[in-house]
C-alpha cells in the first residue's frame, strides 16, 4: 500500500495522514469548497475539490471519490468515522474496484450496523442484553404489551440510529404511543428507517466500550475499555481509559465478549463494542461500532498502539503482531472534545470567526485538531473543533494535566465546550468516579459557568483589531478536476 485515499475531512484526516506519512505512504484529500484552506488539505500529498460544501454533494459522493482513486492510482481507502465509515455498499464498491477498504468488510458492517441484527449475533455468544423487545415493532399496542413486560422506565429505540437520533425515554404507559411515533419519525427522517425496538432503560447506567483490534487470520484482541458516560444529547464529551469502576475481572469478562461478537461477525479491523454498566455493575451489550472512534486517542496512550497504523498493517494483510498477554495498561488518559457549542444555551452549535486559537502544550499533551486561526467554523459540519488529550501516571494526574491544558488553551470568537468540561473535571462526582451518563441533569445548570468564561462579544471585538491588522494571507487551491496539491512538506 503506497498510496491512500482520506475520505473525510478535518482533525480525522489529518490524524490518519500524519500516521500514514510516518509509514511512507502518500495521502490524497479530497475537500469540499467550505474546506479548501483547511490544514488536512494543505498538509497531503495531493488533494482534490470534490464538489460544493454540502456533505451530501462532497464527502458522500462515493462513487466520485473512487473515480478519484482511480485516477490518482490509490491503493487504499480510510474512511476516518462519519460520513462513508459505516456504510456497507460504500465498501462493497471500493472492494469491486480493485481497491482496499481500511475497514471491516461490508458483510461485518451490515450485521452490526442494524442493532437489531447486531443484537441477535451477539446473543449466540450468550453476551448479556438488556431485557426489551426480541425485534422490531410497529404495532402501538404491541408496543404498550413489551413495555408491560419489560417495566418502566424504557427507552424506544431506531434500529438504524445512532447519536441519540430516534431515540425516545419514556416513564409511563401512558406516554408510549406518542414517543413511539415520535421515535419513528425521527427514525425515518434521520436513516430512512423507521424500525423501532424497546429496551429497558438501565438506572446509574455507565456508558463504558471496548475498544478491539482484529487481523485478517483469526486473530483478535481487546485494548481495554474507554469511560463515556459524560453526555449531552446521547453524545460524548469527556472520555478516559481506562473506567475508575472496573475490577481486573470485570473487565476480562467485558473484553471476552466484545472479541466474541468481534468473531461472530468475523470483523477485521479496528472495533469498539459498547456496554451500559448498571449501579450494580452488571453490564449489557448495547451495539458494536464498525470503525474508528473519535475518542481511541485514550486507548493509543494508554497502550502505547496507534491504531491507524493498526488499521492500515491490518488492511494490507499483516498479523497482530501482539497477543493479550502483551497488553498492558500504562498510566491514565483523559480526552474532552472541544466543540463550538454553546454550554449556556443547552449546547446550541456558535458559528464564527477563530480569532484567537493558541493550543496548549507539554508532556503528556495531545491536541487533535483541523483548524488553524483566522479560520471560520464551517455551517455544514459537525461543530467540534478539536480533541484535547493528556497522559497521566494516574487518574489524579491526568485531570490535574487536563484542567492546566484547558487553561492554557484559548480560543476566542466562539463559545465552545471547554469551559463546561472544567467544570466536570473538577466536580466531586466525576473526581470520586461516582457518575453515570445522567451527571449533566444531576449536577450541572447553565448559570454555573457565569464568571468563568470570557464574555464573548467584547473578547472577539479585540481580537478583531488584532485579527485585521496582521490578517495572514490566504492561498486559494485552484480547482480542477484532479490536481497536484501546492503544499508541499519539506522533509
Amino acid at each position: 500500500m503506497k498510496k491512500i485515499l482520506i475520505a473525510n475531512r478535518g482533525e480525522i484526516a489529518l490524524r490518519v495522514m500524519k500516521s500514514a506519512r510516518e509509514m511512507g505512504i502518500k495521502t490524497v484529500a479530497i475537500y469540499s469548497e467550505a474546506d479548501r484552506n483547511a490544514p488536512f488539505v494543505k498538509y497531503a500529498d495531493e488533494a482534490v475539490c470534490v464538489g460544493p460544501p454540502p456533505s451530501s454533494q462532497s464527502y458522500l459522493q462515493g462513487d466520485k471519490i473512487i473515480q478519484i482513486c482511480k485516477d490518482l492510482k490509490v491503493d487504499g481507502i480510510h474512511p476516518g468515522y462519519g460520513f462513508l465509515s459505516e456504510n456497507a455498499d460504500f465498501a462493497r464498491k471500493v472492494k469491486k474496484a480493485g481497491l482496499i477498504f481500511i475497514g471491516p468488510s461490508a458483510e461485518s458492517m451490515d450485521l452490526m450496523g442494524d442493532k437489531l441484527s447486531a443484537k441477535a449475533t451477539a446473543k449466540k455468544y450468550k453476551v448479556p442484553m438488556i431485557p426489551g423487545s426480541d425485534g422490531a415493532i410497529s404495532d402501538v399496542k404491541e408496543a404498550i404489551k413489551v413495555a408491560k413486560e419489560v417495566g418502566f422506565p424504557l427507552l424506544i429505540k431506531a434500529s438504524a440510529g445512532g447519536g441519540g437520533k430516534g431515540m425516545r425515554l419514556v416513564e409511563k404507559e401512558s406516554e408510549v404511543e406518542e414517543q413511539m411515533k415520535m421515535a419513528i419519525s425521527e427514525a425515518i427522517s434521520a436513516f430512512g428507517n423507521g424500525a423501532v425496538f424497546i429496551e429497558k432503560y438501565a438506572t446509574g447506567p455507565r456508558h463504558i466500550e471496548i475498544q478491539l483490534i482484529a487481523d485478517n487470520h483469526g486473530n483478535c484482541v481487546y485494548l481495554f475499555e474507554r469511560e463515556c458516560s459524560i453526555q449531552r444529547r446521547h453524545q460524548k464529551l469527556v472520555e478516559e481509559a481506562p473506567s475508575s469502576v472496573l475490577t481486573p475481572e470485570l473487565r476480562a469478562a467485558m473484553g471476552k465478549c466484545a472479541v466474541d461478537v468481534a468473531k461472530a461477525c468475523n470483523y477485521s479491523g479496528a472495533g469498539t463494542v459498547e456496554f451500559l454498566v448498571d449501579d450494580k455493575l452488571n453490564f449489557y451489550f448495547l451495539e458494536m461500532n464498525t470503525r474508528l472512534q473519535v475518542e481511541h486517542p485514550v486507548s493509543e496512550l494508554i497502550t502505547g498502539l496507534d491504531l491507524v497504523k493498526e488499521q492500515i498493517k491490518v488492511a494490507r494483510g499483516e498479523k497482530l503482531s501482539y497477543k493479550q498477554e502483551d497488553l498492558k495498561i500504562n498510566g491514565h488518559a483523559l480526552e474532552v472534545r472541544v466543540c463550538a457549542e454553546d454550554p449556556m444555551n443547552n449546547f446550541l452549535p456558535d458559528i464564527g470567526r477563530l480569532n484567537v486559537y493558541v493550543k496548549p502544550s507539554g508532556v503528556g499533551v495531545r491536541v487533535d485538531d483541523g483548524f488553524e486561526e483566522g479560520m471560520d467554523i464551517p455551517i455544514y459540519y459537525d461543530p467540534m473543533i478539536s480533541k484535547l488529550i493528556v497522559h497521566g501516571k494516574d487518574r489524579s494526574e491526568a485531570i490535574e494535566k487536563m484542567i492546566r491544558a484547558i487553561d492554557d488553551y484559548k480560543i476566542i470568537g466562539v463559545e465552545t465546550t471547554l469551559d463546561f468540561c472544567k467544570f466536570v473535571l473538577k466536580h466531586e462526582a466525576f473526581v470520586s468516579g461516582k457518575f453515570d451518563t445522567g451527571f449533566i441533569g444531576k449536577y450541572f445548570k447553565p448559570e454555573m459557568l457565569k464568571g468563568n468564561t470570557i464574555h464573548s462579544d467584547i473578547a472577539a471585538m479585540a481580537a478583531n483589531l488584532i485579527f485585521d491588522q496582521a490578517k495572514p494571507k490566504q492561498v486559494v487551491l485552484t480547482d480542477g478536476p484532479v490536481k497536484k496539491s501546492k503544499w508541499k512538506q519539506n522533509r
